[in-house]
This record gives structure tokens, C-alpha cells and sequence, in this order.
């Protein structure tokens, strides 16, 4: 178990640099670019057996202690030790990036985006995969750090190299907000880390904050916590998402969304609710606020794009939807309550498999038509997806309910605990201020439903203002509208896990509680519990 874990982090920058190197002869295949893809499938899936391997030989029945672990010395001066370990908490994300990271290589090496080389398109989603699966494994806070930057080069170049248009502008938004956040957010890791006497995430949960004052709490909160939501990425600090999602290559946006965002409220719950529970306490309803902000704020934008002659894209309404899906998050863990903070893991886990999937679906359709605008795609032409890709229709509506939290589905479960530990929040934070941000996320529910609702409509069943123009006017003219390649056999393969996973999770949710909530419960009690 210590192996496999170690091995997991380390696997992908070692195979990161073996795509850089000329592919044996035997293992050439038909071109350079092959062995080069069928390498990132081969790494990644390793990897993948690694995390499932973990996963097996967890123990369940303690799921709140940190297993597999390595504690090695680093850098004794400061303290730092190479510290390695999981538990419930961490366990289902490093099991969902693994599958995330392979799921966009074995797609990739079917429908690589156009760029320079695929050498650097392996190579950076495999360094990718290495800083956000150390993100969730590493237990000292400069280790954190690290991983928490390491992901931030090869997205760059993800966006601005293999992106479509206005990327170059989006990467460097992307990049300069990122990096301006973990600035703020090094000054709080240093705080804690210089003020406890240690580095050690265990030992600082453990002290549950007993070894910092008030006011190096609040300030400890304050710096990280801003670096924490420019990733998350809470309202307003939010902008560079759309704009990132929309220059995107596909992968690129499912492993924005399904694991980047992950690592700013993973940070939340690993660092700050248990080392400094004052602080947190202090930020509490703001946080809260500003997470019901964004779920409305979310919604209200995605209602906007949706409308008929707004000439929305659908990457960027699903960008802004991760806006309110992770509002929820948020909102969960400002209630400081167990109730709220396994609905916030558990909307964490949804919502990467969700839209890691829509974002899958929305990559099909734009390679099919050629654009993402939802004007086109509504089918001022015909182009209803149900009459010409029933498959691609029918996963795209399954898609969307799960995402506007059907019960049955994996986004209901998260949803709707989180609002239920804005009803009753924490021992000394305000409950009417709690029930005001409860109400504005249920009311973001609603608005939810009527957005997705309204682009299966208008994507899957066609626009019916404007069928009968296309019928009368020259589409009509040129005869029926030809058929659209349906679902393809890699396309089966990289979205049915994302599938299944979505239905299992909303109909045992026990799977993904039974893990997190004694793992919530001690970390909540100072591990105590």
C-alpha cells in the first residue's frame, strides 16, 4: 500500500519523461505520434490500477485514519518531510483523477486536438496528473504547496498551445490569477507552519488550532483561503474560468473541471477547517454568502447564454455552471457541520464526473458542427441531435438531469446535504444568515433546472421557432438533413465509466459517504473522534 501510493504520484512524471524520449523500434506502431499516445493510455492506466489497487486494499472499516502512508525527511532545517498518506477523504478524489487522467488519454489518442507535437501533449497531461494526484496525497503544507503549483505550468500550455480561439488571452487569465492567489496563499502556509512549529498537516489537525492564536488564525485564513477560492473558483473571483473553459481542448476542460477546481476545496477541508477552526469560524458566513452569490450569480448567466439569439456557447454555460455546482461545495463547508462537509465532498465527487462527461458530450458536438454556439446547435437548420445523433442526444439529456440534481442521480446527494448544513450550521455562526444562504441555494436549484431544461430542449429537440423557417427557406430546399456520426467505440469507452459511476453514486451514496463521513468526523473533532 506505501508503494502503490508513492507509485501513483511518481508513475506519471517518470512516464512524462519517457514521452519525451524517440519510442523504441518494436513499440513504434504505425507512426511516432501513436507511440506516443498509446504511451499516455499505457502510463495512465497504470496509474488507474495503482488507485483501484489502493482503493481494494484501503481499510474500510477506518477510514478515518491515513493509510499507506510514507514519512521520509526532506529538508530537516525547515522541517519539511516527504509525507504520503490517504484517507476516506482523499481516497475517492485520487481514484477519480486517476480515471479522469486516463479516461482524456485513452480519447485523446482517438481525437488528439490540434497542435504542435504530441511529445508535449503527453508529456504535460502526464505532469498534470503527477501535481494534481500529489495534491491530494502529500500531508505537509509545503509539499501542498508545491503539488498545488505544479499543475499550473502544463494547464498553461494546454490552453495556449492545443486551445481554439482567444486562447492565448485565456491562458494567460488562467494563469496570472492562479499564480497571484498562491502567492497570497504561500504567506498563510508559512504563517501556520512557523507559528505551530510544523509543517505537518496530521499534527496540525490533530492540535485543531490550540497552538495558534486568533488573530494568526484569522489571518492565516484570509491568505489562504483567497488563494483556495481563486482555484475553487468561488464568486467573484471567478472570471478566468469561462473564459479558460472556452479556449480549451476537450480534455483540457474535463480536467479543469472534473479535477482542478477539486483542489481548491480540498484545500478547505484538509488545511483550514482543521487547523484553524477560529478563523474559519470568523469567514464562515462570508464564505457562505459569497458561495450562495455564485450559485444564483451561476445560474442567472447560464439562463442568459441559454436564450434564444444570445449566440451562447455551450462550453462557456457549463463553465458557468461549475460556478453554482461548486458554489454548493462552498456552501457546505461554510456550515462547518459533518452534515455539510460530506455534502460538500460528495457534490466535489459528482460534479467532476458530471461534467467531466458534459464537457466530453459538448467536445463531440463542436467536432460534429464545428462549433459550440447554441444557436447552431438548436437547430435553426434541422440540427436536432435526438432526429440525427439519438445516442449523443440521449447521453447529453442524461447528462444535464444528473447535473441539475435529479434524485437517482449523483448531483442530487451533495446538493442537497449541503443545504441541509446551511439549515442547522455550526455551534456559533449565525443561523438566520445560514437559512437567508439556504434559501438563495435552493432558489439556484430551480434556476438550474430551467437552464439545462432549456438546452435539451433547444440542442436535442431543435428550436421550434425556427423549424419552420428552415422548413420554408433554402435548409428546407436543399432536402432532409443528413444524419450526424452517431456515438463512436472510443467515444462508448471514455464516457460509459463517467456514466455508470453518475448512476451508482445517486443510488449508493453509502459508497462514497460510508467513506468521508468518519474521516469528516475526526477531522471536525481535532482528532478526537
Amino acid at each position: 500500500m506505501q508503494f502503490l501510493l508513492a507509485f501513483a504520484v511518481a508513475a506519471p512524471l517518470l512516464g512524462a519523461l519517457a514521452a519525451l524520449l524517440p519510442a523504441p523500434p518494436g513499440l513504434k506502431g504505425r507512426s511516432p505520434e501513436q507511440a506516443v499516445l498509446r504511451h499516455g493510455v499505457t502510463v495512465t492506466a497504470v496509474v488507474l490500477a495503482a488507485a483501484l489497487a489502493l482503493a481494494a486494499g484501503f481499510d474500510h472499516d477506518a477510514p478515518s485514519r491515513f493509510q499507506a502512508t510514507t514519512d521520509i525527511s526532506w529538508i530537516p532545517s525547515l522541517g519539511v518531510r516527504i509525507h504520503l498518506g490517504i484517507d476516506g477523504i482523499s481516497l475517492p478524489l485520487l481514484v477519480m483523477t486517476a480515471l479522469l487522467f486516463f479516461l482524456c488519454a485513452l480519447y485523446s489518442y482517438f481525437k488528439l486536438p490540434e497542435g504542435p507535437s504530441a511529445k508535449a501533449f503527453v508529456a504535460l497531461l502526464l505532469v498534470l496528473e503527477s501535481g494534481t494526484l500529489a495534491t491530494f496525497a502529500v500531508l505537509d503544507l509545503l509539499l501542498f504547496f508545491l503539488a498545488f503549483e505544479m499543475v499550473l505550468i502544463p494547464m498553461y500550455f494546454l490552453i495556449a498551445r492545443w486551445g481554439g480561439a482567444q486562447r492565448q488571452a485565456a491562458a494567460w487569465k488562467f494563469i496570472l490569477y492562479t499564480l497571484l492567489g498562491s502567492v497570497v496563499m504561500l504567506l498563510g502556509l508559512l504563517l501556520i507552519g512557523l507559528e505551530s512549529g510544523t509543517f505537518d498537516m496530521v499534527a496540525l489537525a490533530t492540535d485543531n488550532g490550540r497552538g495558534l492564536s486568533h488573530t494568526t488564525q484569522v489571518l492565516a485564513v484570509l491568505s489562504i483561503g483567497l488563494g483556495l477560492a481563486v482555484k475553487t473558483p468561488m464568486w467573484p473571483l471567478h472570471s478566468w474560468l469561462p473564459d479558460a473553459h472556452t479556449a480549451a481542448p476537450t480534455v483540457g476542460s474535463v480536467l479543469l473541471a472534473g479535477v482542478l477546481l477539486k483542489m481548491g476545496t480540498y484545500g478547505f477541508v484538509r488545511i483550514l477547517l482543521p487547523a484553524t477552526p477560529d478563523g474559519m469560524a470568523v469567514f464562515a458566513p462570508y464564505l457562505g454568502a459569497f458561495a450562495a452569490i455564485g450559485i444564483v450569480y451561476g445560474s442567472l448567466a447560464c439562463l442568459s447564454l441559454a436564450r434564444s439569439g444570445n449566440k451562447g456557447d455551450l462550453k462557456r454555460l457549463i463553465a458557468y455552471s461549475s460556478v453554482g455546482h461548486m458554489g454548493f461545495v462552498l456552501l457546505g463547508i461554510a456550515s462547518m457541520t459533518p452534515t455539510g462537509v460530506n455534502g460538500a465532498l460528495f457534490a466535489n465527487i459528482a460534479h467532476g464526473l458530471i461534467t467531466g462527461l458534459l464537457f466530453f458530450l459538448v467536445g463531440a458536438l463542436k467536432d460534429r458542427y464545428g462549433t459550440a454556439d447554441l444557436d447552431t446547435l438548436a437547430g435553426a437548420t434541422g440540427a436536432a441531435l435526438y432526429g440525427r445523433a439519438p445516442r449523443l442526444g440521449a447521453l447529453l439529456a442524461f447528462a444535464a438531469v444528473a447535473s441539475l440534481g435529479l434524485p437517482g442521480l449523483a448531483g442530487f446527494w451533495g446538493e442537497m446535504l449541503a443545504l441541509f448544513g446551511a439549515f442547522d450550521p455550526a455551534e456559533g455562526l449565525s443561523r438566520p444568515a445560514f437559512l437567508t444562504w439556504m434559501a438563495l441555494g435552493a432558489f439556484g436549484t430551480l434556476l438550474t433546472a430551467a437552464y439545462l431544461l432549456i438546452v435539451v430542449r433547444r440542442v436535442c429537440m431543435g428550436d421550434p421557432a425556427a423549424r419552420p423557417a428552415a422548413a420554408g427557406g433554402a435548409a428546407g430546399a436543399a432536402g432532409p438533413v443528413p444524419v450526424l456520426a452517431d456515438v463512436q467505440g472510443y467515444e462508448f469507452a471514455a464516457w460509459t465509466p463517467l456514466v455508470a459511476l453518475t448512476v451508482l453514486a445517486g443510488l449508493w451514496p453509502a459508497v462514497l459517504l460510508g467513506l468521508t463521513d468518519p474521516a469528516v468526523q475526526k477531522l471536525l473533532a481535532g482528532g478526537n473522534a
